[in-house]
């Protein structure tokens, strides 16, 4: 059996933060303590030098080989659990595959990952969703789930999910990528009456879509830029879109998560109960707390995402939910495509870009420049993930929980490269900004999956599990 001490780190948790110590043996958190670890000075031998490399010796405790970690002058959090991703295996591996963008999750803190359907051929099936299962087991170092894709006439798949197994079943209320659009309303009312899981919801009104396309290519036509994008994919048709799907949970008493709120708008839809008592929940993405549209003459397709990044005020007003309770979680949407696929004119990029190797350092960012405490970053993308889904023993920093752990230094500036991307896109949308906290190491399951800019080559990933 492993054992690792983290010692002298600024725990983060539950709210708040105090330095302290925790005890790693086997997959699990034996021990968490407030000041210095009693027995690391003699584990890594008297008279020895407490510095980094030092603390990093193997000692041993009551016979069991231990390792400390010196985690002194940095934040030690819970791993995050992102809960929409899209890694495109199968089908799409020439953008990004379950093994490269676990693999770039870890680099950035993430431990846990909630995959999406819309990959080729889509995960509509029973079958198909045990294939990705089977994949993750073999390629990720991070812990994982997966989204069934609903379909207009698939409701019998989805009575027969497992409920402890699959994270949620995915519908698209609005097309994107991948063309799993729901829109007969038999197949929604059927939907949200009876699926045995948690739905999650992709909301943008297609007639105003269409209609909008329709519009603005005959203004526009091949002058068309990304600029565009947030009156094309506009903020009325994502409240029109939330407003329905919030309207089916509660005539039908739904388990209800809608995905990447964009607007200021649709948090009108929501309130600031805790999170626990709430059946209508969502999900607000790194992207959209990050940008403003003002960021589409630099960035162009780069940020050309679905929803569209929108306006300052939609910005402010996203931001204000996390302080607030309105917002209950926040992800990534992480939706690699090729850097040459971007660079495509307006009407032919695709929507979506990398985000899950840099989400938790930019809402470190964010908190740093005063948008929101740390305790909060914790809240919305470790602790509230764990009770939205349910996830079993996951998301705090727990006695009794997974080891899942992240050390962060916020002191050890980087710069955003191509060099530095783990994506197999190979680039970022935050390329040329300058990060002041950088992960150093990320724990899974008791593992060490991360260190100080190299991945381990071990796979400590599982499958998780959800207390329903």
């Amino acid at each position: 059996m492993n054992r690792i001490v983290i010692d002298n780190g600024t725990l983060v948790n539950e709210g708040r933060r105090f330095n302290g110590y925790i005890v790693i043996e086997g997959d699990r958190i034996a021990r968490i303590g407030a000041g210095r670890y009693p027995g690391a000075q003699a584990e890594i031998g008297a008279g020895t030098e407490v510095g980094t490399a030092a603390r990093a010796e193997a000692g041993t405790a009551a016979g069991i080989p231990t390792r400390v970690i010196d985690a002194s002058g940095k934040l030690v959090l819970p791993g995050v659990i992102d809960d929409q991703v899209h890694f495109r295996e199968p089908g799409m591996t020439y953008k990004a595959d379950i093994r490269s963008e676990s693999a770039a999750a870890v680099c950035g803190g993430v431990t846990s990952y909630m995959e999406m359907p819309n990959t080729n051929p889509p995960a509509v099936t029973l079958e198909r969703l045990e294939e990705k299962f089977a994949r993750a087991a073999e390629v990720s170092p991070a812990n994982y789930s997966f989204y069934l894709g609903a379909t207009n006439d698939n409701i019998g798949v989805i009575r027969r999910l497992a409920p402890r197994r699959v994270c949620g079943v995915k519908v698209f209320m609005g097309s994107s990528t991948g063309n799993l659009l729901v829109d007969k309303d038999a197949a929604l009312a059927a939907l949200f009456a009876e699926s045995p899981v948690l739905i999650a919801t992709h909301c943008e009104d297609e007639g105003t879509i269409r209609a909008n396309i329709q519009r603005f290519r005959e203004e526009y036509g091949d002058r068309a830029t990304a600029a565009l994008h947030p009156s094309i994919r506009s903020a009325e048709a994502c409240y029109r879109s939330s407003a329905k799907a919030v309207e089916l949970a509660d005539r039908y008493g739904a388990d209800l998560h809608i995905l990447h709120l964009s607007t200021a708008h649709e948090l009108s839809l929501f309130d600031d109960r805790p999170l626990a008592e709430k059946k209508i929940t969502n999900e607000v993405c790194v992207h959209h707390l990050w940008f403003t549209d003002a960021d589409y003459a630099a960035k162009g397709n780069l940020i050309k995402w679905n929803p569209a990044v929108k306006s300052a005020a939609d910005r402010a007003a996203l931001r204000a939910g996390i302080l607030s309770g309105k917002v209950d979680v926040v992800a990534t949407d992480h939706a690699p495509h090729t850097l040459e696929e971007k660079l495509q004119p307006y009407w032919s990029a695709p929507s979506g870009g990398p985000l899950v190797q840099h989400s938790l350092i930019a809402m470190l960012e964010m908190s740093r420049e005063g948008t929101f405490p740390v305790e909060k970053v914790v809240e919305k993308m470790c602790h509230a993930p764990a009770i939205r889904f349910a996830v079993h023993r996951r998301g705090f920093l727990r006695e009794g929980y997974f080891a899942d752990i992240v050390i962060v230094d916020p002191d050890k500036p980087w710069t955003v490269s191509r060099d530095n991307v783990r994506s197999k896109c190979g680039w970022s949308p935050f390329e040329g900004t300058e990060f002041s906290h950088s992960v150093t190491h990320t724990i899974v399951n008791g593992g060490v999956a991360y260190e100080n800019g190299e991945l381990s080559g071990t796979l400590h990933g599982r499958a998780l599990e959800f207390e329903r």
